[in-house]
């Protein structure tokens, strides 16, 4: 059995726009001290595109752009770079000079180049570009952290609880992992039973959780057994909280009601039927999620409230209340949700 794939580029991309602060703070703090972080950072995707479409190097899906101010006051863009091919690339430091300069050249403001090294070449260390001819000398200097590098350092990296520490773990276990699916689905059980450790808010864990997951990809029997293990553990521990792995399991679900309304609809041969089909597939699946939830965090949930449940028509209000299940603390918070939501509607 082999390992699928691995994506390294979506969750890098995904990790950097959610937590860029932490990022620098946890890889680059030199930069991180010179920012006003009282103006929030703007993200520069379109602006991104065109500079790496004008430039003769292939597109990055990891690198990204920001605008951010200094504690001077003055506006500046730091430019970064996730470099994370298996193989030495000769043309790395050239790129890291090439957008450096168009960005430069294009918006007239200075330009910090940062590069992540997540490469598998341990020498491998680029970090200036450059030429000088005719007593003409053209230069860039950029830092870099090289990922490799916090091998020796996973003690720091398990007590830390910057974001950035479970990315760096996932993502050198991941390499390590490499056609060897069974030690992979050990290592990502691992590491999300330390994220539901760590304290972190639930949108902060189901996000890394999700990035996780992507990253360390596994065969659909493998993750149905970490599915389980994860279960499992969530009960011994007592969580009050939904797991990330039940909040997919749930997703998952909705979308086979999704297409099971799809199936019906097409054996029911019209257009119409199809639309029908797919709602009240919706419908079923979120409404048994709801119950099911209810019954995973109270055990017991009264025959009044399951039929008032069934009775839900609304694609959104299900959605809101499968959302709030995860947070109320108690079956009468939750009957008290629906009933307000119930003079709501009869206001409008």
């Amino acid at each position: 059995m082999s390992t699928p794939p691995a994506d390294y580029d979506t969750p890098w991309k995904e990790a950097l726009q959610e937590y860029f602060q932490p990022f620098l703070r946890f890889f680059f703090p030199d930069v991180h001290t010179l920012i006003d972080w009282s103006r929030p950072p703007i993200s520069l995707e379109k602006e991104l595109q065109q500079i790496v479409g004008e430039a003769e190097s292939e597109k990055r899906l990891a690198d990204k752009l920001f605008q951010v101010w200094l504690l001077d006051g003055e506006e500046v863009w730091v430019l970064i770079h996730v470099e994370i091919q298996s193989q030495v690339k000769s043309n790395f430091p050239k790129r890291m000079y090439q957008y450096n300069y168009r960005t430069f050249d294009r918006y007239e403001r200075p330009v910090i180049s940062l590069a992540v090294m997540g490469d598998e070449q341990i020498s491998w260390r680029p970090s200036s570009s450059g030429y000088a001819l005719g007593g003409c000398r053209v230069s860039l200097e950029f830092p870099i952290v090289k990922l490799l590098d916090y091998k020796s350092k996973w003690e720091e990296l398990e007590q830390s609880t910057n974001p950035f520490a479970i990315m760096v773990m996932a993502h050198l276990k991941t390499q390590a992992t490499s056609g060897k699916p069974s030690e992979r689905k050990q290592w990502k059980g691992s590491l999300i039973r330390k994220l539901l450790e760590k304290g972190y808010s639930r949108k902060d864990v189901e996000l890394l959780f999700r990035l996780i997951d992507e990253m360390m990809s596994l065969s659909k029997e493998l993750e149905r057994e970490l599915r389980e293990e994860l279960r499992r553990y969530q009960e011994e521990k007592q969580m009050p909280f939904m797991s990330p792995i039940e909040m997919l399991a749930k997703e998952e679900g909705i979308e086979e009601g999704i297409q099971q309304g799809i199936q019906q609809g097409i054996q029911q041969g019209i257009q119409q039927g199809i639309q029908q089909g797919i709602q009240q597939g919706i419908l079923r699946s979120l409404r048994e999620n709801v119950r099911e939830l209810l019954e995973i965090r109270f055990t017991e949930v009264p025959a009044e409230l399951r039929e008032e449940i069934d009775r839900i028509e609304d694609v959104s209000l299900l959605k809101q209340l499968l959302r709030e299940t995860i947070a109320v603390s108690s079956i009468a918070e939750f009957q008290q949700l629906i009933t307000q939501t119930d003079i709501s509607e009869e206001g409008e």
